[in-house]
């Protein structure tokens, strides 16, 4: 390398290219970091300059040059990758490393409608400055590569049309710690900012993307999951589409419960017409989903529910599959499949299941969710009555269509309805769970609309967060971590917009939260316990006991100070039931912990003073948002030590927390033999948790004879989860043949769940 080279300024300038700061770039960017060579970056930077290079060009190119080196053996290259990309960001944004002062860049922000211009009107300028003093740049260093890649692509606020970025991370941490507590009295808020603020900025708290991306900007819809449900008209069908359209626009992933529609052929108007069946408003509800784009942030995604029993289900089974035509697929939506016990019955007794349509048979649809008993009785009886129109079809058909749909597209998801009702903070009675969300970890109550304005229907939205239980080093921690999660999650509420009136009242009334876990994978491998021995179940049901008594205990202190939610007498906990009394009792066998926390006391407060929220935890699976913590997925086992996923920005390599000292330590997904240790696992879980859980099964065909998993296997899986209390189950997860060592693993397809990208926190 000549010194005859010269590097093209910003301005147009040309002047001669500096090794020797670039240099002492890098050397700094690799300061503290172990088997990282300042050389080895330098000389693979060196061969793809060129002449008339632009300064801009130049830390891209050293920046690729150290991310290409990230491997196993040599993880450091991953922070020092990280800390370039922070250096150019901050160039970027600010034209100098050194961020500016809280104060001035707020006052430039809110003069340029980039962040919200309540920001100035709640605090004053000294309130501001002490914010400042409370930052602490420095942590930007803490970042993973693929963290700092995410937050560049969809977390800082941006011109998303010219690329132009304008913040650094502390700024995005300190203003929505400012932005939530914003209402609180001036005495006390800044202590909740600052305990917020160090809580996101150390990585104990991730929060989900629309509010990191979000929360400071005009733009105020920060809620991850959206439920809506339909009702049997074109009234409703419209104002679902409408609401849709809405919801997608806004940052939010959808959830439509569409099992209310009534089957091909059924009379319209007392029979003046034939009805059209569910596929063409299926088709309907795809293109309202993928009508809007998320401004660079997420695209539009839904997850459409209907029960087993319908009778278009064998059409309906098969939308996503590639066979077939247009007229007769709706590829573009996921689909939840709704259960129960009496379905599970007949595949037991190898019986036949009775489809119907929702229409014919009154009052069966509305048991289905609120009364099981109910629901058997009335189904029996349609059974007999010869003047309902229905179709036969032995259970075992019908589920192991089911299970090859699931299998085949991996996006054919389940529900448990029984399970989400019998084992809920909400009486079915009062308040049915008849949909989850997207991500299937969120179980709310919803009434379809005739009308947008409609002040009867109900909208559920879910606002999440998540604990980083690799960041948790004793479970007392989570005592605080709770209080900080639950006051921030329940302000939003009061703090979002809602652009239907159906969410607003629905949300106000019930103040939804959902709090889940990240890095639990880590936090196993930390512990020495593994996800398929059973090992790990002791330490699972002490964490998750925790999570959930804490979560509780910082709502019902919230009560106190503000008053119970306005429907908690719509709750099971109004009722004194709690999670630890409602769960399926099968799970004993498999885990006896017992309880180790003050469930009486809790339930005690809880009947004088009510909860602010009437939920409170979900696991959601936090692709994306994980990352930014450098952590392993929601409670996913990692596939290798070496993640590859594949974003807007290139491929992007994380290697999993504390590799060199815990690489042996780590169950990967493959190497897991079966899906019973993980079941179990979700289980012990869903025994606290009042929503539900992103939960994934994972089968690898080379495991068995002739390279395909026997249909027995997968439906043992799903009877055991069943048996256990699980309420729904996520992906289907099947080994490719790709190679999972890290060099050669096939890129992942980004996929943020609901908090961290669609679910995803």
């Amino acid at each position: 390398m000549t010194q005859s080279l010269f590097v093209t300024k910003r301005d147009g300038r040309r002047e001669a290219l500096d090794l020797d700061k670039i240099h002492r770039v890098i050397t700094w960017a690799a300061e503290g970091l172990s088997n990282v060579s300042v050389s080895q970056v330098e000389l693979k930077s060196h061969i793809q300059f060129y002449d008339g290079i632009k300064s801009e060009d130049i830390h891209e190119t050293i920046i690729k040059a150290a991310a290409d080196l990230i491997s196993k053996d040599c993880p450091d290259y991953q922070y020092l990758a990280a800390r370039l990309a922070v250096f150019h960001l901050r160039k970027k944004a600010y034209g100098q490393f050194e961020p500016p002062h809280l104060y001035d860049q707020v006052v430039k922000m809110v003069e340029a409608k980039r962040y919200d211009q309540h920001i100035l009107a709640d605090y004053s300028r000294d309130e501001l400055e002490q914010m400042n003093s409370f930052i602490d740049h420095s942590r930007d260093l803490n970042f993973s590569y693929a963290a700092v890649k995410q937050l560049e692509g969809k977390y800082l606020v941006q011109n998303r049309v010219s690329g132009e970025i304008y913040e650094s991370a502390q700024f995005l941490y300190m203003l929505v710690a400012a932005c939530l507590f914003a209402t609180y009295p001036k005495s006390t808020r800044l202590t909740y900012v600052r305990r917020f603020y160090d809580a996101c900025s150390l990585f104990k708290l991730s929060l989900p993307t629309p509010i990191m991306s979000g929360v400071r900007t005009p733009t105020r819809q920060f809620s991850s999951c959206v439920l809506i449900e339909c009702g049997d008209s074109l009234d409703s069908i419209n104002a679902t589409s409408s609401a849709i359209v809405k919801y997608v626009s806004q940052r939010a992933g959808i959830g439509i419960n569409a099992g209310r529609i009534r089957a091909l052929g059924s009379p319209i108007r007392n029979g003046e017409a034939f009805h059209t069946g569910c596929i063409p408003f299926y088709k309907h509800f795809q293109t309202a989903v993928k009508s809007c784009s998320q401004g660079g942030v997420r695209g539009g995604a839904a997850t459409l529910f209907y029960p087993l029993w319908h009778l278009e289900v064998e059409s309906l089974l098969v939308l996503k599959n590639n066979r077939g035509v247009e007229e007769n697929r709706v590829r573009h939506l996921d689909y939840g499949v709704q259960f129960n016990r009496l379905m599970y019955t007949r595949l037991i007794k190898d019986d036949y299941i009775t489809l119907f349509s929702p229409s014919d048979v009154p009052g069966l649809y509305d048991a289905f969710f609120e009364d099981q008993e109910k629901f058997e009785e009335l189904y029996v009886k349609y059974e007999a009555d010869t003047s309902i129109r229905k179709k036969r079809l032995k259970a075992l058909e019908l589920f192991t269509l089911f299970m090859q749909e699931r299998a085949s597209t991996g996006r054919i998801y389940l529900q448990n309805v029984d399970h989400c009702n019998t084992h809920s903070p909400f009486n079915p009675k009062l308040a049915p769970v008849r949909q989850s969300n997207l991500c299937l970890e969120i179980a709310l109550p919803t009434k379809p609309m005739n009308d947008v304005n409609d002040p009867e229907g109900e909208i559920a939205l879910c606002t999440l967060s998540a604990f980083n239980l690799g960041a948790i080093e004793n479970l007392n921690e989570l005592e605080e971590l709770a209080e900080l999660a639950v006051r921030s999650l329940d302000s939003l509420l009061d703090y979002q917009d809602y652009p239907i009136p159906a969410a607003f009242h629905a949300s106000i009334s019930r103040r939804t939260l959902g709090v889940g876990v990240i890095n639990y994978a880590y936090y196993l491998a930390k512990n020495g316990v593994k996800y398929s021995d059973g090992s790990a179940n002791g330490l699972t049901h002490r964490t998750f006991e925790a999570i959930q008594y804490y979560l509780l205990k910082a709502s019902n202190k919230l009560a106190q100070e503000f008053g119970a939610c306005p429907k908690f007498n719509e709750t099971t906990y109004a009722q004194g039931i709690l999670p630890i009394d409602s769960y399926k009792k099968d799970l004993d066998k498999v885990c006896s912990e017992p309880l180790l926390l003050d469930w009486e006391q809790l339930r005690k407060d809880i009947l004088n003073h009510g909860l602010r929220n009437s939920t409170l935890s979900a696991l959601m699976p936090s692709e994306t948002s994980s990352q930014i913590s450098n952590a392993t997925n929601g409670i996913e086992p990692p596939r290798g030590h070496i993640s590859v996923k594949a974003s807007k920005d290139g491929i992007l390599k994380q290697v999993v927390p504390e590799y060199e000292r815990l690489k042996n330590q780590y169950e990967l997904l493959w190497d897991i033999p079966n899906n019973t240790g993980y079941i179990s696992l979700v289980a012990i879980m869903q025994k606290f948790i009042d929503q539900t859980i992103s939960a994934n099964t994972n089968y690898d065909p080379n495991k068995f004879d002739g390279g395909k998993v026997p249909m027995k296997l997968l439906l043992q899986d799903l009877l055991s989860a069943y048996k256990l209390g699980v309420k729904t189950m996520y992906y289907h997860n099947t080994r490719d043949g790709a190679s999972d060592i890290q060099e050669d693993i096939k890129p992942e397809v980004e996929d943020d769940g609901c908090a961290g990208g669609a679910c995803k926190i």
